[in-house]
């Protein structure tokens, strides 16, 4: 798992997402649904770096062996981000710069990209949320 989480991250985003979510993206940015994968695509690469940045600033210090880069550092400081809606508080505070920079990247007005990110916000906690509490399956 090496330079590979921004774009699993990108796809569990699209899978929780889902075709519906998908086509309203679509729908929203009046392309097709191409073109909404990749306005999405670019939407949650970009918001994954500030989220990574949020939680490694409030994860506990590192155990003297600290977890691979990537997705697994995002669990510590995850979980406190998580509880008490502080998640959602850190994706309002990225937004703005988000939508500018994904505006920059695709060429869809700021406004548009910032109805996007309003539309991703819960799909983004799901899987923020599916990542930090990743556990091995249980059999019952």
């Amino acid at each position: 798992m090496s330079d590979t989480s921004s774009e699993s991250f990108e796809e569990d985003v699209l899978v929780e997402l889902g075709d519906d979510g998908l086509q309203e993206i679509a729908t929203l940015l009046g392309t097709d649904t191409d073109g909404a994968r990749s306005v999405v695509g670019t939407t949650a690469s970009t918001l994954s770096a500030p989220l990574q940045e949020e939680a490694a600033a409030q994860a506990p210090a590192p155990a003297p062996d600290p977890p691979l880069q990537g997705v697994a550092t995002l669990g510590g400081g995850l979980g406190g981000l998580l509880g008490g809606g502080m998640m959602a508080g850190v994706l309002a505070k990225v937004a703005k710069p988000v939508a500018t920079a994904v505006s920059k990247k695709t060429g869809v007005p700021v406004a548009t990209v910032t109805r996007v990110i309003e539309l991703l916000i819960p799909v983004v906690l799901a899987v923020l949320s599916k990542r930090a509490g990743r556990t091995p399956p249980r059999t019952s």
